[in-house]
């Protein structure tokens, strides 16, 4: 029985529902009690909460076989998650260590920005375990286990992306000034969160959070695409609670991997005073 009390938003999808908050409380405990060096938490995950993975399994692996990166699909075909239960994220993080060096720690929920961006520069991905609310399968409103595994784990697989979220994470360690690190955070976010990029000629998806969400891959084909432009991304505000209404597209996946790595691998507090703060207004 958990020891804790999870409170939701209002507008929360599971905030009405006891059942449902009693279960994600008993899952927050029992990362809360986690030690890095220990097994990871097996969650006993209920029929209810593998109907909801079998489902958006089935509908995003449609998805990407369209829309996707060759790259994500690469990340996928290696990571193998399965499609017809929950995975434990003490085996994904098994494959992961085998397959580029990333591991997982579990986390009860949220983290500061600064703590989650900071765990990738050591090569360490946090990770949510609990499962989005039965009634709205394709949505949520937080990350959960579905953003967190077929996003980013499935990414993380990939070798070309683990570099990239490694030097995003660097990035962020040298970003101690709020402003600097809000520039990194939505930079990271048009990016290995929301990208898109060009192969052959056709537009695909490429950021985690947009190839983790059906809905907002149905909202893609409607949006702003606009080119792949570092300071603009920077400076933009984003809205976490809507679709994403503007995307910075790249020509390739080889040009977005070299742009946006030179860009992490000079970021700091120094980069932004120099090209942000001192820039002509």
């Amino acid at each position: 029985m958990a020891t804790v009390t999870l409170e939701l938003p209002t507008d929360h999808p599971g905030s009405s529902d006891a059942a449902y908050r009693e279960r994600r409380a008993a899952i927050a405990e029992a990362c809360r009690e986690y030690e890095p060096g220990q097994p990871i938490p097996e969650i006993a995950y209920s029929a209810e909460e593998d109907e909801v993975w079998r489902t958006v399994s089935r509908e995003l692996a449609a998805k990407h076989r369209r829309v996707a990166c060759a790259a994500y699909l690469e990340g996928s075909s290696r990571l193998a998650l399965p499609a017809e239960h929950v995975p434990q994220l003490r085996e994904v993080d098994r494959r992961l260590r085998l397959l580029g060096g990333f591991r997982i720690r579990p986390v009860a929920g949220l983290v500061p920005a600064h703590d989650f961006y900071g765990s990738l520069a050591g090569r360490t991905f946090l990770s949510t375990q609990y499962i989005r609310h039965h009634s709205v399968p394709f949505y949520t409103p937080e990350p959960d286990l579905v953003h967190e595994v077929i996003g980013h784990a499935t990414s993380l697989a990939s070798p070309g992306f683990a570099l990239l979220y490694e030097k995003a994470g660097r990035a962020s360690l040298r970003s101690k000034s709020a402003g600097a690190l809000d520039f990194f955070s939505k930079v990271f976010w048009f990016t290995l969160e929301f990208g898109v990029l060009r192969e052959s000629g056709v537009r695909r998806a490429y950021g985690a959070g947009l190839l983790s969400s059906y809905g907002e891959l149905e909202a893609l084909e409607r949006a702003e695409i606009r080119p792949f432009d570092i300071a603009a991304m920077g400076t933009l505000d984003y809205d976490i609670t809507h679709y994403q209404p503007v995307f910075f597209e790249a020509p390739s996946f080889e040009r977005m991997a070299e742009d946006l790595g030179t860009f992490f691998d000079a970021f700091g507090d120094e980069w932004y005073a120099r090209h942000v703060q001192g820039a002509p207004r």
